[in-house]
């Protein structure tokens, strides 16, 4: 029997009418009549140069290639470019690399989920987010998630890093998304205490730094929060500063996701097998697709590291069809994000998985179980735009991290 191979590679890019999120999305056409997988290779920030990645690199290497060879396939075009490890490279292999996986479970008849092992649960646990102006606007809006089934929340307020009462800026400051990292720890410390006073304990509380804080600024906030008994702190400290982790397990026992910003399986590998962190918060997407979020929950297990997959609003329908089914299988799963979709994207992505009562459930269809209806995604282009939240300065002008 002659093998299935790749006929063609579409690549979509999609903006829905809901925050301007821009998505990316790969659909494999096969020599099988009828049978074709999607994936997720959304870079928001920088969707052309990975639809460029796709369209004239990667579509023309793996045209004409075996479709059940994904394993093969994401190696070589991991190194066949020759420099790798890139997040544009890595959301266009991750592409190709969950469209495979669709069309494997498909062949299969079987979710993906069982093609990695089986369940390990019924449905994944999911987060929501709650900010506010103000602690009690927080509070409020906790209670409303609470009211609807959620256990886990994360707390923010006043949006990443916080809005800060007083600014001092230079005379002729450019414009931007200003923060002041020392206010930002202070406010968030008095909101966090104001929650938990306020709900109680029987709520599981998140936290995102969002990488804005001078390491040892970082250090000092970790041990702060430590009384508050949160599910874990996210994003304490930046990539470029990970060997921080090293002073912050010495110094306390919060838990640590870190991960949405890693490209190299180095970069996770380090923080596994130190035991430097708790929960591992890679992009999907953005590591290169199922094959390698796979193997680092493998490797993360073997450590006592649950997962907790990136899952905002600008991971795809199809990125987060992709999560669930590794949540389902993974032994070591903690907990996944979920940004609750307008009704819009469950039109344009039939499948996409629902929350019911704090647990995002599977529908049991054979691939990844999401399907996309072409012709209103169409009506929904991408335009191009300089976003402005990742444009953040510290009072005196100085650029940040986002």
């Amino acid at each position: 029997m002659a093998p299935i191979t790749i006929q063609d590679v579409q690549t979509f890019l999609i903006q829905y009418s809901g925050g301007g999120t821009r998505f990316v999305i790969v659909k494999i056409i096969t020599s099988e009549p009828g049978l074709y997988g999607l994936g997720c290779a959304t870079f928001t920030q920088r969707f052309r140069p990975v639809y460029a990645a796709i369209e004239h690199h990667l579509k023309p290497f793996v045209i004409g290639k075996d479709v059940t060879r994904s394993e093969e396939l994401f190696n070589m075009m991991l190194v066949q470019s020759y420099w790798r490890n890139g997040p544009v490279l890595n959301n266009a292999i991750s592409g190709i690399d969950q469209a495979l996986w669709d069309i494997k479970g498909k062949l299969a008849n079987m979710p993906v989920y069982q093609l990695l092992g089986g369940k390990c649960r019924e449905a994944a646990a999911v987060y929501a987010h709650a900010d506010g102006r103000e602690p009690k606007e927080v509070v409020d809006n906790v209670r409303k998630f609470q009211a609807q089934g959620y256990r886990y929340i994360r707390v923010q307020m006043g949006g990443y890093g916080g809005k800060a009462d007083k600014m001092v800026k230079p005379e002729g400051a450019l414009p931007g998304a200003y923060f002041d990292p020392r206010e930002y720890t202070r406010n968030m410390l008095k909101m966090i205490d104001y929650v938990r006073q306020e709900v109680g304990e029987e709520v599981e509380l998140l936290h995102d730094v969002h990488e804005r804080l001078a390491p040892i600024d970082a250090v000092q906030f970790a041990k702060d929060v430590e009384p508050y008994k949160l599910f874990f702190l996210e994003d304490d400290l930046a990539p470029e500063d990970i060997e921080y982790f090293r002073m912050i397990r010495r110094q306390c026992a919060t838990p640590i996701a870190m991960g949405e910003l890693f490209n190299n399986p180095r970069e996770w590998r380090l923080m596994i097998e130190e035991r430097l962190i708790d929960f591992l918060r890679m992009h999907v997407s953005q590591m290169g697709g199922i094959t390698p979020a796979r193997n680092a929950a493998i490797h993360g297990n073997i450590y006592g590291v649950r997962t907790a997959w990136h899952g905002p609003g600008d991971t795809s329908p199809v990125g987060h069809a992709a999560n669930l089914h590794l949540d389902l299988w993974a032994p070591n799963f903690g907990i996944q994000e979920w940004c609750r979709f307008p009704p819009l994207v469950y039109e344009m992505f039939p499948g996409l998985p629902e929350v019911r009562n704090g647990y995002m459930y599977p529908n049991d269809k054979p691939g990844l179980g999401i399907e996309m209806d072409e012709k209103l995604a169409a009506r929904y282009p991408c335009t191009d735009e300089v976003d402005w939240w990742t444009q953040t300065r510290l009072p005196d002008g100085t650029p940040s991290r986002p």
